[in-house]
């Protein structure tokens, strides 16, 4: 083979993806290692960090389902959290995810799952996808800014957990939320500090929530464009700040968070 089939064929191999039996990828690794030209051998290297880094990612992974089923012998465990508490304009929006946490297949594994805010923005999107696909049962709930200016970021930030929870199809016999436990909720629930980077179904949520939020930001940047909502997504920059001063304010904005700003 020349050296660009081969290297077609290695990049092929995706990282997420077990497409070879080990015993192939054994002598695949064979016969770029011991190949006689320099730029084979370093795509065999290449190979083999690939593969670490899969397995690696795999074992990260199976952490966070086996955190999540550590709790106990739970059928339906559901993860809840929250993005968009803080930000100056826009909903905050919460989702709840049920996960099978009975697969054995890595290929099943929600790979690359983590902390909405480690993630970029175009793996977020494909990540919301894959959960949406592989949920048992999910829901996004948003409360808007006039109800945040009404009752309270702090009442509406439990609240859109407890509404996304009791909007799931399947009744979860436990509820793992991010940060704090859910205050009045009636079923059992168990808190997670950081739950986004060690719980599975916690860090769907996020996902999802995050992606969510983002797109309705989005859609709020083309009816007010002068607020650069499509960058910050409501959060107080200095150019949405300054926007603020110049523009006046939009019907998305959060009056409660503006007191300092518009003296």
């Amino acid at each position: 083979m020349s050296y660009k089939e081969i290297s077609e064929y290695v990049l092929n191999i995706k990282i997420t993806d077990k497409i070879i039996k080990d015993s192939d990828r054994r002598n695949i690794l064979k016969l770029l290692l011991e190949d006689n030209r320099k730029t084979v051998q370093k795509l065999g290297d290449k190979m083999v960090r690939n593969f670490e880094l899969k397995e690696k990612e795999i074992q990260r992974v199976k952490r966070m389902y086996e955190f999540d089923k550590s709790f106990g012998n739970y059928k339906h465990i559901a993860g809840v959290d929250e993005v968009g508490r803080g930000p100056l304009a826009g909903p905050i929006v919460a989702a709840a995810v049920i996960l099978d946490l009975s697969i054995e297949d890595h290929k099943d594994l929600i790979l690359r799952a983590n902390d909405s805010k480690k993630l970029s923005a175009a793996l977020r999107k494909e990540l919301s996808c894959i959960i949406k696909e592989k949920a048992l049962d999910y829901k996004i709930i948003a409360i808007d800014n006039n109800e945040i200016d009404e009752k309270g970021i702090g009442f509406c930030n439990n609240q859109v957990f407890i509404d996304s929870c009791a909007g799931l199809a399947i009744k979860p016999d436990l509820v793992l939320s991010d940060g704090y436990k859910i205050k009045g909720f009636k079923g059992l629930n168990e808190f997670v500090i950081k739950g986004d980077t060690k719980s599975i179904s916690i860090a769907c949520a996020s996902i999802i929530a995050k992606v969510y939020r983002d797109e309705l930001m989005l859609k709020y940047h083309d009816k007010y464009p002068n607020y650069g909502f499509e960058k910050n997504v409501g959060y107080g920059t200095e150019e949405h700040v300054l926007a603020i001063k110049e523009h006046g304010i939009t019907p998305m904005h959060r009056m409660s968070f503006l007191k300092n700003i518009l003296k």
